[in-house]
């Protein structure tokens, strides 16, 4: 380009507007808000380009056309609900109708539910198992491969603090977190010396939208000191740090890195009391 022109400014883009075979890219799922759109954008200031996978196409493409102006990369946008069956094998078939290859692998979409047990919908822990577990090991399941072809590859798992030990009023989704954890550690020394690295990120109690609904259900979790909830973005930059580096396990936050050492060393009835005490006194465990 002529120096002194102007360069022309990047347009969000879909695969459908790409022909040619992309290679480096990271695929994000639930990239639309939370801890999944800063994931993106601290993949995209590192120079990578970008597979943005949630629901919400108009909150994507917001996203992708950010992304593309600021970091002169390409954010690619595909909508799908990855609670449904079919979910992720469409957009692995998208991609591949188009030549789009992932290397990087974020595996951020969840969702939680807090409250009783038996007053939660029976559908509602069916979508949470078919997010939280069942999407994710489909994605890791259809690009691993290729990952183990090129002898390369990164898979980030976004699990939680509640990974490590049970909650009452949480179960589901404690449960299925700890599924994440369980299949990243797995996973990881599966995979040693294959060039495929997988990592688990255990966030604690994180300024997003899922945190809002946590402290939604709560008065008392509504009072909790602001030292206890992190800030999305430096979860995100320790997150693309630990997936790069290899690192198996990130707890962000002295904290909740206290909290999770705890939680292993000591008797699960123990664990399982103080958990169901806290639970008690955020009024979680009151019925709906």
């Amino acid at each position: 380009m002529p120096r002194g022109k102007k360069k022309p400014e990047r347009k969000a883009k879909k695969p459908t507007l790409m022909g040619e075979r992309q290679l480096g890219r990271v695929l994000v799922t639930g990239a639309s808000a939370g801890i999944g759109a800063e994931l993106a954008r601290e993949f995209a200031k590192h120079g990578h380009h970008l597979v943005l996978v949630a629901r919400s196409e108009d909150k994507l493409m917001a996203l992708a056309g950010e992304l593309n102006a600021a970091h002169d990369t390409d954010a690619l946008v595909i909508a799908a609900d990855l609670s449904l069956p079919e979910g992720p094998k469409s957009v692995v078939e998208t991609l591949q109708e188009h030549g789009v290859e992932i290397d990087i692998l974020v595996n951020n979409a969840g969702i939680i539910d807090v409250g009783p047990f038996a007053d939660t919908d029976a559908e509602k822990f069916q979508q949470m198992v078919s997010l939280n577990i069942a999407a994710l090991t489909a994605f890791t399941s259809y690009l691993l491969p290729h990952m183990l072809e090129r002898r390369f590859g990164r898979i980030l798992n976004v699990a939680s603090l509640a990974a490590f030990q049970p909650i009452p009023s949480m179960a589901v989704y404690a449960a299925s977190k700890a599924y994440v954890l369980s299949l990243t550690e797995s996973l990881s020394e599966e995979l040693r010396g294959t060039g495929v690295r997988v990592t688990a990120l255990c966030p604690g109690l994180t300024d997003t939208n899922m945190v809002a609904e946590v402290k939604a259900a709560s008065e008392t979790a509504q009072s909790m000191p602001s030292f206890l909830i992190s800030d999305p973005k430096q979860v995100a930059a320790q997150a693309y740090r630990a997936t790069m580096s290899g690192q198996t396990i990130l707890v962000p936050g002295l904290p909740n890195q206290v909290a999770a050492a705890w939680a292993q060393v000591n008797p699960r009835w123990l664990v399982r009391t103080v958990t169901g005490f806290w639970a008690r006194q955020a009024d979680w465990m009151k019925a709906k």
